[in-house]
């Protein structure tokens, strides 16, 4: 077949594409309208999981599995914004992880709130300036995000959903990597590229920010200047990729709850997260876990926060596989919270990645 008849084909069968989507957005504003009237919120996370699911079973190639989802990303993005005119809030500036992981999982399609810091996130979802919150809540390097857990004892938001982000640093600048005099980044990201910049820049002065989009910002206006930061930070402040990839750790990934006021159902495929403070006697801890191990139900996280009510009281985040709504859950729950002293399911959510 020739070049134009191949071309031709495409044609037609965008033709058809468009058509298709422009009938599932009409069906979509539908089920807007019985959502509305059902009292349902808007974002379904387990309907989510589900089309997603269903894309990676029904994809026979050549395109991956990986590539169909950005895709059908972007499709649910849009159907969201038809149905309602939906705001995510996120710790900023723009180009922040916080950003990518709210892009991840929203697509561009919706509206995006950038937050100064953690409480202010949960505070615009809190008083409806914004539908959902974007928050880290751990790295697989520096450990958790203690502002995020600090949040959720007296929040009354849930946790809708998680994204998990792999999270990659970037030398970014507009002169060559030979004339780069000092590189911009926040502290942490620097520490996590100590040994990269050790090998490529030795003798460069390293400079801490408040922010990787701080540094772009800098790095975009100052000469002979560079910045770690991510690759749409660049595509926002025109600064070109030197080299990509240079963390030092090959598995840095960081997870970030999507925070509202709406529960998620079962998806089979679920994990429950919830916190507890203990009374303070011998063996307490020891105690708390014997429910989970009775329903033989797996922990896959735990983590202490001291209380900032009373000395030497903690808190326990612990993450469970499966859904609260599962009896086995149930029963482990009503056992722990009569023995402990507070007990508050932060939600459950699917899985996912």
């Amino acid at each position: 077949m020739s070049l134009k008849a191949l071309r031709n084909k495409i044609d037609n069968l965008d033709k058809k594409i468009i058509g298709l989507l422009d009938e599932r957005a009409t069906v979509t504003l539908a089920v807007a309208k019985e959502k509305h009237k059902n009292g349902k919120s808007i974002y379904v996370p387990e309907r989510e999981r589900e089309v997603l699911n269903k894309i990676s079973r029904l994809n026979k190639g050549p395109l991956s599995v990986k590539a169909l989802e950005a895709v059908y990303r972007e499709i649910m993005s849009a159907s969201l914004a038809l149905e309602k005119d939906l705001k995510i809030a996120y710790m900023g500036p723009e180009a922040s992880f916080s950003n990518l992981a709210a892009l991840k999982r929203f697509g561009s399609q919706v509206k995006f709130v950038a937050c100064p810091g953690i409480p202010d996130v949960f505070l615009e979802v809190e008083r409806d300036a914004a539908d959902y919150g974007v928050v880290p809540v751990e790295n697989s390097i520096e450990g958790a995000v203690t502002h995020t857990l600090d949040m959720l004892v007296d929040s009354d938001l849930k946790i809708c959903s998680q994204i998990i982000l792999d999270v990659a640093h970037n030398l970014l600048a507009n002169c060559p990597k030979d004339k780069i005099k000092r590189v911009y980044s926040n502290p942490q990201v620097l520490g996590q590229c100590r040994v990269w910049l050790q090998e490529n820049l030795p003798h460069i002065e390293q400079i801490e920010v408040s922010s990787t989009t701080r540094a772009a910002q800098i790095a975009a206006k100052e000469k002979n200047s560079a910045c770690i930061a991510s690759l749409l930070a660049g595509k926002i402040y025109r600064l070109k990729a030197l080299a990509c990839d240079i963390e030092d750790s090959p598995h840095n990934i960081t997870r970030f709850f999507v925070v509202g006021k709406t529960e998620t159902g079962k998806t089979g495929y679920d994990k429950t997260s919830i916190l507890f403070s203990i009374k303070d006697k011998v063996g307490a801890l020891h105690d708390m876990l014997l429910p989970f191990k009775k329903y033989k139900i797996n922990l896959t996280k735990i983590e202490s926060r001291p209380s900032k009510k009373r000395a030497w009281d903690y808190y326990f985040f612990v993450d469970l596989e499966g859904h609260k709504q599962e009896l086995g859950i149930q029963k482990a729950l009503k056992e722990l919270e009569n023995k402990c002293k507070f007990l508050k399911v932060l939600g459950s959510y699917p899985i996912g990645e």
